[in-house]
């Protein structure tokens, strides 16, 4: 799939806009974010482009600062280069958890390291939702128990899944780029008993019962598959949705309750939010 890199340049320089700018691009579909001392750089999919939404969305000033843009497109092929180019550095969360691509020697003492090489799929920690299931997932107690990681982009959160012992563990996305991006990076880690596969909630029908169930996907879609989330829940399962905002916490909260979970908590970082449900 190939992806449209917007780079927005931020004059004078504010680190606000810099927080602000992805919340306002998330909602058209832009993905993941890179930052630098000049502005950022956002990709949004080809398939995802709308002219009309564009102009509409996106601001030319904030606070402040002017904003300026220049478009490349970039073949799906060319990502390796491209994301080499903008130096993906490595992500620590917490004392417990680092990630980072193949090019880098990691020494690290955190319990997890994780070697990701993103590609053009979504999820490699920087973004905040991704950030926040991380962090429920390094306070889960998953050793032992089934997980399900939908929208599963690199694969990171299966990866760290299998990493602390749940077995076994699926992923699932729509996109088949991102999927085989998945099968290379839990060959990186050496977590090749994490099954992948490229399809959507439907691939859910008739199977097996998840413990934890991690989904880090869109709101509109989140709300459309919940059903199929929970037809894959027993009592004590655990869902954990995000890649929505805190405006979308009544919404999301009124469909889960509907369907007979109970909301458990909630984390927020920069208007995008994480929440959890258990199934009673």
């Amino acid at each position: 799939m190939n992806y449209f890199e917007y780079r927005f340049f931020v004059k004078p320089a504010n680190p606000v806009v810099n927080e602000v700018l992805p919340t306002i691009l998330g909602e058209i579909g832009f993905e993941s974010f890179t930052e630098d001392e000049t502005g950022l750089t956002g990709y949004l999919p080809e398939k995802k482009v709308d002219e009309s939404v564009l102009q509409r969305t996106m601001p030319s000033s904030l606070f402040g600062s002017a904003i300026s843009c220049t478009i490349n497109l970039i073949n799906d092929q060319d990502w390796n280069q491209e994301w080499e180019t903008h130096q993906f550095q490595p992500i620590v969360i917490g004392n417990d958890c680092v990630i980072h691509s193949s090019a880098h020697s990691i020494h690290t003492s955190a319990t997890w390291n994780i070697t990701i090489d993103p590609k053009m799929a979504f999820g490699t920690g920087y973004h905040e939702t991704t950030c926040m299931m991380i962090q429920a997932l390094l306070k889960a107690d998953v050793r032992g128990k089934s997980f399900l990681d939908m929208g599963c982009g690199t694969a990171v959160l299966a990866i760290l899944a299998a990493m602390k012992g749940a077995t076994p563990v699926l992923a699932i996305d729509t996109d088949e780029w991102a999927c085989r991006n998945a099968v290379s990076n839990t060959g990186l880690n050496h977590t090749e008993t994490v099954q992948v596969l490229t399809g959507d909630a439907t691939l859910l029908s008739g199977r097996q019962p998840f413990d934890f169930i991690f989904a880090n996907i869109h709101r509109n879609i989140l709300l459309a598959d919940m059903p199929a989330y929970v037809s894959v829940m027993h009592t004590g399962s655990e869902l954990f949705l995000s890649g929505f905002y805190e405006k979308d916490i009544p919404a999301m909260c009124e469909k889960a309750e509907s369907l007979g979970l109970k909301y458990v908590c909630s984390s927020t970082k920069n208007d995008w939010v994480a929440l959890q449900f258990k199934q009673l």
